[in-house]
């Protein structure tokens, strides 16, 4: 498995990114400019390539845990860092009320020209004025946390949007399986980590690149304790092959 942060909310994951890259690349390839995909690094692994076309998907082409995902969402829905709209479209067209949010201009204006009736630049946090049956954060979407001393701030604002019996679905991975295990398997943590889930990131596109920022991968154990510490019901809803899973968050 490669590792991979959300490119769709790449934009709203840290207030250091003073370009829109994300924006940028989908707009290029919704007005049929595509000539390379984005780029990534990160402080665990070599360059990785994301090609742009799978931001793009249909339903059918989507991994089987965001297929899962989709299905259960109820009610009014906010896709949290939406990207290029891909499970907002598929929502709208099963004629759910959905918000499309992501503080990239570009990728909203992608929503937008792809045929999607509510999308918004914004912030997560400064959603407000608004309660949501479902809250959908894919494609490890927890991630836009950065560290994980600041998952009880997030999950106290999530708590504030979601309606009586609300939901939030999310996905993430446990990346654990990339440090080296030893003979007792055991795995060699780097000295001075905090959380071996908090990875580094830059991204880069044409003639652009990000700043440094911080991406969260959270494992279920530590997930299932921090909704528990934020008064949050934590089932796991499905496990993937390739280290991830599917989690339901309920109040």
């Amino acid at each position: 498995m490669i590792l991979r942060p959300k490119i769709a909310t790449f934009a709203q994951s840290t207030n250091n990114i003073t370009m829109d890259v994300l924006g940028d690349a989908v707009l290029d390839y919704q007005k049929g400019d595509y000539t390379e995909d984005i780029i990534t690094s990160s402080s665990l692994d070599a360059e990785d390539v994301m090609p742009l076309p799978y931001l793009f998907r249909d339903f059918s082409a989507m991994p089987t845990l965001e297929q899962e995902a989709l299905k259960l969402c109820k009610g009014k829905v906010l896709d949290i860092g939406c990207g290029a709209g891909s499970h907002s479209l598929y929502l709208q067209n099963k004629r759910f009320e959905v918000t499309a949010l992501d503080s990239s201009k570009g990728a909203i204006e992608v929503c937008k020209l792809r045929g999607l009736e509510n999308a918004i630049q914004s912030d997560i946090y400064d959603s407000k004025d608004q309660k949501y049956d479902t809250l959908l954060l894919l494609m490890n979407g927890v991630g836009i946390v950065g560290k994980l001393n600041r998952l009880d701030q997030f999950f106290k604002h999530l708590k504030t949007l979601l309606n009586p019996g609300g939901q939030i679905l999310l996905d993430s991975s446990d990346i654990i399986y990339m440090f080296e295990e030893d003979q007792d398997g055991g795995r060699w943590i780097p000295a001075g980590t905090a959380y071996y889930g908090e990875v580094t990131f830059t991204m880069s596109y044409k003639n652009q690149k990000s700043k440094p920022f911080s991406w969260l991968y959270l494992d279920a154990n530590t997930l299932k304790n921090a909704a528990n510490a934020s008064h949050l019901n934590c089932e796991i809803v499905s496990v993937g092959e390739h280290f991830d899973y599917l989690a339901r968050l309920t109040l």
